[in-house]
């Protein structure tokens, strides 16, 4: 494949002039049929890896993603620019999925995106082999491990995907975090033909990382923020504390405004856009703030409470600086903090019978009688569901995300899905209704004015936009398009916003409900080491911020100067190399014998000021330790 041919589609559709770094290779990799995991950071351009190839190929690139919000919005961009895309989620009915996926059969459509939990059902299925495929995009594929922070079992399905295509179909994986451990297994699940990993340094040279030590977190955040310049992300654990946080910085004179997934979509978008335009300086949000965001000048990212692993932190962080230029990532850690995580492991992992409990309730709330429900897709209100059976609100998440983690059913996020029409009459017997009953006639007429494509699939409406184009009531609108529903003219399906449950697998007795205690101790015991190593990161005062990030990675570096612990060592006014060699001079020491301070920086081969500064900065950080008669020992 012409590597210019490529540079030509990412001018023309994306007004690039060159890739980013990594996205070149993975192209070329694809490009030339083989399979390809890609490890690009958080806002490395994902997206981009695919898209540019399949433009440049015959057929269609499946993408499969579990963020439906994410993946409406590209495509709808795709659309914008002229791209003919679809996607396909569990939000759908099955006659719109039945439809979709014969237009893209036949309708040379160079996207198709699908949610994992689609792929096993028997409709795709039967769809998939008839689908031209150029290329398969696995998008988030971590998600595919045992060992990652978010398993999906739907994700163990994608691979079945490798009996109905042609085997020349290259499959593209791509995530922004993951571990030695988690990468070995994505090669595996995907069944890889061949160990093609392609990978871009995850080390953000301008991201100062530091970890502040503060008792009263809202004092410390007001007066810094009054010193900080330009916009930022403050990251919570709740939603009242957004609220909370967000009340406090506009009392100050902050702009501040606040984002958790129980705001209605539109309101999340309307923060979200007044944020990413810079009309809101600070947005204070749960993780459900994330996703899409490609605001480049975010200068702070600050964490209020410590995430529970690595991975999170470094995700959520790696949203600052996109721009390259200078920005910080805090973590505001204190005492109780530690206590807090530990006392959320209790929650975070309720006892077995409590599992079952919640999965008997939620099939009694969806009505769901014994050997049934097999891949079908539910509305779910979680707020009704634990309010109606008087459930706890954490330990009832956590035991349904153990069930999704166990295989049995799976959830989306809200998903906001606007109202759909299809004709499902030809235009010649759609002239002869309109003829015969002309009460209809301008109403069919508006609708045809206002959108294409109703013919041949479902298509997108507005009842208050088409209310707008007429002077009729909206509930005008809604009527004409329920009665022409019932004539059989059209297929109408009201917009909604709700979330998903899907049962993967039929409801079982409780006495049929596996979760072993194995695999539930498992779990459990990664979640606890991801923790740990969270919280080591926190509590430690003397290894560079970054290089403690990468290592987790498997990733070496030399320390990055720029975070808390690499300007305090700077203060010493040493040199790394000077540090290093009068560090390792004084630990050769003290691994043989316990000199006291003045014995050892005499014995030490370097100038005496240079050895009791780095000296007074191992004691300072506990790497020494004294004894009684002040002798000394390397910890």
């Amino acid at each position: 494949m012409n590597p210019e041919q490529h540079r030509q589609i990412l001018v023309k559709y994306w007004g690039y002039s060159s890739f980013r770094p990594l996205q070149e290779e993975i192209i070329q990799s694809v490009a030339g049929g083989r399979d390809t995991l890609g490890l690009m950071p958080t806002g490395g351009g994902k997206s981009i890896t695919f898209q540019v190839p399949a433009l440049a190929m015959e057929g269609t690139c499946l993408v499969i993603t579990p963020l439906v919000a994410l993946m409406k919005e590209q495509v709808t961009r795709l659309i914008s620019m002229d791209i003919k895309a679809m996607a396909i989620h569990s939000g759908m009915s099955r006659e719109e999925i039945d439809i979709s996926l014969e237009n893209c059969i036949y309708g040379d459509y160079k996207f198709l995106y699908v949610s994992p939990e689609r792929i096993a059902t028997r409709s795709f299925q039967e769809k998939a082999a008839r689908l031209n495929l150029s290329l398969v995009a696995v998008d988030e594929a971590h998600c595919i491990s045992q060992w990652g922070y978010d398993f999906r079992p739907s994700y163990l399905k994608i691979a079945s995907l490798r009996s109905l295509i042609s085997d020349k179909v290259p499959f593209l994986a791509l995530t922004a975090s993951a571990t030695a451990q988690v990468i070995e297994d994505i090669l595996d699940k995907l069944e890889f033909r061949e160990r093609n990993v392609l990978k871009t340094s995850f080390s953000r040279k301008n991201i100062s990382y530091m970890v502040r030590n503060v008792e009263d977190k809202g004092v410390y955040l007001v007066k810094t923020l009054k010193k900080a310049r330009g916009s930022g992300i403050i990251y919570v654990r709740s939603r009242k504390r957004s609220r909370e946080i967000a009340m406090l910085l506009a009392e100050n004179g902050i702009s501040a405004d606040f984002y958790h997934a129980g705001l209605s979509s539109e309101l999340r978008d309307k923060k979200q856009s007044s944020w990413s335009s810079g009309e809101t300086r600070i947005i204070v949000a749960t993780n459900a703030f994330g996703m899409g965001i490609d605001k480049p000048d975010v200068r702070f990212v600050i964490h209020w409470d410590i995430p529970d692993s690595v991975e999170s932190y470094f995700q959520e962080s790696g949203r600052a600086g996109r721009d390259n230029k200078p920005s910080f990532a805090v973590l505001l850690y204190s005492p109780s903090d530690k206590n807090r995580l530990n006392d959320s492991l209790r929650q975070k992992f309720p006892p077995v019978e409590k599992i079952k409990d919640t999965y008997e309730a939620l099939c009694n709330y969806l009505q769901l009688p014994l050997g049934a429900g097999k891949n079908s897709v539910f509305d779910f209100n979680m707020s009704e569901f634990v309010s109606r059976f008087r459930l706890p609100v954490i330990e009832t998440y956590n035991s349904l995300s153990f069930l999704q983690r166990e295989g049995y059913v799976e959830f989306t996020e809200e998903i906001n899905n606007p109202s759909r029409v299809h004709f499902i009459v030809g235009r010649d017997d759609l002239y002869k209704f309109q003829v015969a009953n002309e009460s209809f006639d301008g109403f069919i007429k508006l609708l045809l004015r206002s959108y294409t494509g109703m013919f041949s699939g479902f298509v997108a409406i507005s009842e208050e936009a088409l209310a707008g184009k007429s002077g009729l009531s909206r509930d005008t609108v809604y009527q004409y398009l329920v009665k022409l529903s019932a004539l059989n003219i059209i297929r109408y399906i009201p917009g909604k916003t709700t979330a998903l449950v899907i049962f993967t697998e039929e409801r079982l007795e409780r006495k049929a409900l596996m979760i072993s205690p194995g695999n539930y101790l498992y779990v459990k015991e990664k979640y606890v080491a991801r923790m740990n190593r969270m919280i080591d990161y926190a509590e430690s005062r003397n290894r560079c911020r970054a290089v403690i990030l990468l290592d987790y990675f498997g990733e070496v570096c030399d320390r990055c100067g720029i975070c808390d612990v690499c300007r305090e060592r700077n203060e010493l006014e040493l040199s790394k190399y000077e540090f290093d060699l009068i560090k390792e001079g004084i630990k050769d020491i003290l691994s043989r014998e316990k000199p006291d301070a003045g014995m050892l920086v005499k014995m030490v081969d370097h100038p005496e000021d240079k050895v009791v500064r780095v000296l007074r900065w191992l004691l300072d950080h506990n790497k020494i330790t004294r004894d009684n008669d002040n002798r000394l020992s390397w910890i």
